[in-house]
């Protein structure tokens, strides 16, 4: 009955454990070369959960998106929230996985979200333009009209890496909720007090991309045929 709900948990877990992960143990994004290495890892983790847990629970590991489908008349608010409950379950657990392995090796960070001081709008800005177009490309990329399950995996993994590239050098790259509140939990300091953002302007891009999904007119979706109902 909770397997989806467990497949979500596990599924955000290696997100944060392996994106942040590979953050951390490469010193942050410091070059051109870790921006990419750091950029591949969230996106490789994404393609290998969807073709792990996709037939599971949609492989959302992502409130945002989580609230995109939502918005989108895919699945029940009760689905959505037991969604993003297990989302950031799953995030806290793969940061203290990676804070009990950095702190065995003496190493420090926790691979938190951040922004320079006086530069909040800017975040915020990026966050939000940033997770509504990768939002915007879950939609189109499981809808009826550009659904294809052999690449779809592969389509929305490569779109989280164009995004990190980009969005590295402003913010680390949120664009996921549940991405963000393990790493700042462990980190604490400023990455909890600028928590708030990564939170908000997410979710703010998610419904956006619902939005605007909507206007184009495409109603028919598949991503959500396996958690329509709720338990």
């Amino acid at each position: 009955m909770y397997k989806k709900y467990l497949a979500e948990c596990i599924g955000t877990m290696v997100l944060v454990l392996m994106g942040c992960g590979c953050a951390v143990m490469n010193g942050g994004a410091t070059s051109v070369a870790a921006v990419l290495t750091i950029g591949f890892a969230f996106g490789l983790s994404v393609v290998a959960m969807a073709y792990t847990i996709g037939s599971i629970s949609g492989c959302h590991i992502n409130p945002a998106i989580t609230l995109g489908v939502w918005l989108s008349g895919k699945i029940s608010g009760g689905v959505a929230v037991k969604y993003m409950l297990a989302q950031v379950i799953g995030g806290i657990l793969g940061s203290l996985v990676l804070y009990i392995i950095t702190r065995g090796l003496d190493v420090s960070g926790t691979g938190a979200n951040g922004y320079v001081e006086g530069c909040g709008w800017v975040a915020f800005v990026a966050e939000m333009v940033f997770t509504f177009v990768f939002v915007f490309v879950v939609l189109g990329a499981t809808s009826a009209t550009g659904y294809n399950a052999s690449f779809t995996g592969l389509v929305i993994g490569l779109t989280l890496v164009l995004v990190h590239i980009v969005c590295i050098p402003i913010t680390g790259t949120s664009v996921n909720p549940a991405r963000s509140i393990g790493p700042a939990l462990f980190e604490g300091g400023i990455a909890l007090s600028q928590l708030w953002l990564f939170i908000v302007a997410p979710l703010l891009g998610g419904a956006l991309a619902a939005g605007v999904w909507k206007i184009l007119g495409v109603k028919e979706m598949v991503v959500e045929k396996v958690v329509i109902e709720e338990d």
